[in-house]
This record gives structure tokens, C-alpha cells and sequence, in this order.
């Protein structure tokens, strides 16, 4: 198996496993915006974007954006809001971290994703949700600080935590399936970038947990 090959067959595998985690976890986080749901599948997509550059995190999101339609039903608007979202947060980080191949760099690369996605997705959402919902454009720009600011910055919160915590996992069952090989191998990260990951993780599920009153 070529190296092309070989990435193809890695993509579409992460595509899988990205709408496998997609499916099982699936809820939402901010009790004033219900209709927005958190989604893992960004995670998957992010290492994808870390291992082999942001193009292949944007074919990704554009392949999982489709199928989740297909397996949610939905609309084209569905596909593009989430084909934004996806894409700010993990084109990105890539970028990012293949200009600065360094733990630094993947740190300032989901960092820069997370808050570029929440501003993003406050004026997709404030352009769009009124078209898609047939409500007033003053009825959502009424959600936007105390609904739809928090829920993005928790979302991507846990997933550029989530991405830090199984980067290692992912990467080292990859190379023993040997589907990336040597000189594709991305910067090691220590296990104080897993700690950082847990961490961040735990103390957003914990907010999550404070949003809907039950801690």
C-alpha cells in the first residue's frame, strides 16, 4: 500500500470513527439555546488536520457534514453551518501547528480555533438561525451572549481539550497499524499536554453540569 493510499484509507477511516462518536454523543449543553447540540466529531477531525494539514481536516468536514444530514436528516443549511463551524475550529488549528510544529504551536492552533469559531458562529448564527427558524432577528441576538457564546466556547473548550488528551492514542494506534508512516509522524506530546487535555476536559463537563442544575 502507497503512501496516497495509505492516506486515504486513514482519512476515511477517522471520517468513520468521527461520525461514530458523532452518533453516540449528541446533547445539549446551554438550557437557553436546546436546539444547539454539542458534537465530538471535530476531535477526530482536528488530529486528522494535526497529522496531515488543514486540507484534509476540510474534505473531512465536508464528507461528515454530508453524512450527518444523510443520518439526521436536514438541509443544505444544516451542511454549511456545520461545515463552518468544523472547519474554523480545525483548518485552523492545522494551520497553525504545521507553521509551528511544536506543542506551542498546537496550543496556540486550538486556542486560535476555539475563539475564532465562537465569534464565527455568533454571526452565522445571527445571520442564519432567523431563516432557519422563521424568528425575529432581535430574538436571537438576544441569545447570543448568554446562549450561544457560552455553548461555542464549551464546545470547542472540551474538544480542543478531547484532541490534546487522545492525540497520543490515536497517533500511536495509526503507526502500529503502520497507516502513517515515519516521516508523516507529527510532533510528540508530552504527557503534561494529556494532563492540560484531561483538565480542561473535566472542568468543562463540570460547567456543563453547573448549566443544567445538577451540581
Amino acid at each position: 500500500m502507497n503512501s496516497r493510499t495509505k492516506k486515504i484509507t486513514t482519512i476515511g477511516m477517522m471520517c468513520a470513527m468521527a461520525m461514530v462518536m458523532n452518533l453516540l454523543l449528541h446533547f445539549p449543553i446551554i438550557p437557553a439555546v436546546s436546539f444547539l447540540n454539542y458534537d465530538p466529531k471535530d476531535i477526530v477531525i482536528v488530529i486528522a488536520s494535526f497529522i496531515y494539514g488543514p486540507f484534509s481536516a476540510f474534505v473531512m468536514s465536508a464528507i461528515c457534514a454530508v453524512l450527518d444530514v444523510m443520518l439526521r436528516g436536514g438541509t443544505i443549511i444544516d451542511i454549511l453551518m456545520n461545515m463552518i463551524a468544523t472547519c474554523m475550529f480545525s483548518c485552523v488549528a492545522g494551520a497553525i501547528y504545521k507553521k509551528e510544529h511544536t506543542k506551542k504551536g498546537a496550543l496556540i492552533g486550538l486556542g486560535t480555533g476555539v475563539i475564532l469559531t465562537t465569534i464565527s458562529m455568533l454571526l452565522w448564527n445571527y445571520i442564519i438561525t432567523p431563516i432557519y427558524f422563521g424568528i425575529s432577528r432581535e430574538a436571537v441576538a438576544a441569545m447570543l451572549i448568554p446562549g450561544i457564546l457560552p455553548f461555542n466556547l464549551i464546545k470547542y473548550g472540551i474538544n480542543a481539550g478531547a484532541s490534546l488528551f487522545l492525540y497520543k492514542p490515536v497517533i500511536g494506534a495509526l503507526r502500529s497499524s503502520h497507516l502513517v508512516m515515519t516521516e508523516e509522524k507529527p510532533h510528540e506530546k508530552s504527557n503534561e499536554m494529556v494532563v492540560l487535555g484531561a483538565f480542561i476536559v473535566i472542568s468543562l463537563v463540570m460547567l456543563i453540569l453547573g448549566y443544567q442544575g445538577i451540581i
